[in-house]
């Protein structure tokens, strides 16, 4: 069993959905990374999605789009996150960790050896933006051989066709993107991410976490109520980039706001 099914099994004894913070792996520097995803999980994380530095990232808005170019200036590259995460194993081998990026780096070093340096390093997920799953076979195939879950993105505009497909490709977790814009966009409205993701289910038992517009405690025990997981990015990087050189109020900022949310999630029980 992967460690993210276990994750949500356990969640779901417990009754509680997912906290799950992206960061982008290099940002404001290299040295920060593993420290503050170490800081995310005694927060109160229960899965780390980490960004892969892209030069285009299309999917992002100014805020991903800026902290991608902070860890390119330090030429943080994929296999500088896979030693990131493999760090990070050193001593948690619990918290479920997914990359999330674009198709173009793993194309470059090409899929068969991505899962397998993927899976030594102790990545349990990939989420590609950029790929659907009509086209995902050549990487969804080593990525099922190592046991890597392969995350698909789902949205508002998702029609009935489509999410059935998207279903039988994706594992781990369904990410719903519960806005129409990129990252970091406003005006989330709670009672229609009920209905999408209420209607996602009548395909699938696969958990479904929610993001973008996710910006605060109230916001997060909302969507903790009608979803299994909450993500939560552009907020953290952003606090990430009001305080470039200052490791420790990152730190700080972001483990505050991270259980602000988590008691906020938990008080909804």
């Amino acid at each position: 069993m992967s460690r993210i099914q276990t994750k949500f099994e356990q969640l779901k004894v417990e009754g509680k959905a997912a906290l799950v913070p992206y960061v982008t792996a290099g940002d404001s520097h290299p040295g920060l990374t593993v420290p503050l995803m170490h800081a995310m999980v005694k927060a109160g994380a229960d899965a780390i999605e980490l960004g892969v530095p892209f030069s285009d990232p299309m999917a992002d808005g100014p805020t991903i789009q800026l902290a991608c170019e902070r860890a390119l200036e330090h030429n943080v590259s994929l296999d500088d996150v896979f030693g990131m995460v493999k760090e990070f194993r050193q001593t948690d081998d619990d918290t479920p960790v997914i990359l999330m990026g674009y198709l173009n780096p793993l194309e470059a070093m090409g899929y068969d050896k991505f899962a397998e340096e993927a899976k030594a390093s102790g990545v349990d997920g990939m989420l590609t933006v950029d790929l659907p799953p009509e086209e995902a076979e050549d990487l969804l195939t080593p990525l099922n051989n190592q046991g890597i879950d392969a995350i698909f993105l789902l949205s508002p505009t998702t029609r009935q066709h489509r999410i059935e497909r998207i279903v039988a490709a994706g594992s781990g977790y369904l990410y719903y993107v519960s806005l129409k814009g990129v990252t970091g966009s406003n005006a989330l409205d709670v009672d229609d991410v009920q209905k999408h993701v209420s209607n996602i289910k009548q395909y699938t038992d696969i958990p479904v976490g929610v993001g973008f517009g996710i910006k605060d405690a109230v916001t997060a025990a909302a969507v903790s109520k009608v979803s299994d997981a909450v993500v939560v990015g552009s907020v953290l990087v952003k606090m990430i980039e009001d305080n470039a050189g200052d490791d420790t109020t990152i730190i700080n900022n972001i483990s505050g706001l991270l259980g602000d949310m988590r008691q906020a999630m938990d008080n909804t029980l």
